[in-house]
């Protein structure tokens, strides 16, 4: 599958190219600066510039899939959490719904729903969150939205606590965010739904199947 990842110089984003690449997709990953792109020298990953504050159609061409995780983090000024996590998110969608995209995966975040209930200083972003999971569940794509909880740099087991609503809050490896998005795509099972995910004791693949 040709897989477009948006954000791809994140934590997240470096470890779902490598990952898919391995798996034999061919990757395309969207990076703001040329130095960024030296990190994806693998014969699978094509590395492209492009900004979601400017003009970033081309890098749709031939795209099947896309993967946002993109962020502006929680601690930028409140207009660029807006440029990077709704609009760019937006204008995402909209491309992907003129390049005919087969699957949408957003990587949004826990409580993206509930702005209102997290820290104070993470609201914001995550009403942005909130506000872009919203447009991409309002079009014509089969999205698949993942909403994990705190994120930590550990390897992983590949073990997840996942539904569409969990009712406790944890963390999780980003390499099993990753992992998650590699288990989804492709995987009608989770065309149009979103779930959130942290860790736990159900294989990856097991947990999915059950959402």
């Amino acid at each position: 599958m040709n897989v477009l990842i948006i954000g791809a110089n994140g934590n997240i984003g470096k470890l779902t190219s490598v990952m898919l690449a391995e798996q034999g997709h061919t990757v395309k990953a969207m990076v703001r600066k040329e130095e960024q792109q030296d990190h994806f020298k693998h014969e699978n990953i094509e590395a492209v510039l492009g900004d979601l504050e400017r003009d970033f159609e081309h890098v749709f061409d031939g795209a099947d899939a896309v993967i946002f995780t993109a962020g502006s983090g929680g601690h930028t000024g409140p207009e660029k959490t807006d440029a990077v996590d709704y609009e760019g998110a937006v204008q995402s969608i909209k491309l992907a719904e003129k390049h005919s995209v087969q699957q949408f995966i957003m990587v949004s975040s826990i409580a993206a729903d509930t702005p209102e209930k997290g820290p104070e200083s993470l609201q914001h972003y995550l009403k942005a969150k909130g506000n872009a999971d919203q447009v991409l569940m309002e079009s014509s794509l089969n999205y698949t939205i993942l909403r994990p909880g705190a994120l930590t740099d550990e390897d992983g087991m590949g073990l997840i606590n996942a539904q569409q609503k969990l009712n406790e809050h944890g963390s999780i490896p980003r390499a099993d965010v990753a992992r998650t998005i590699a288990a989804c795509l492709g995987n009608e099972h989770v065309y149009r739904k979103v779930f959130e995910l942290i860790e736990g004791e159900t294989p990856i693949r097991n947990a999915i199947e059950n959402i």
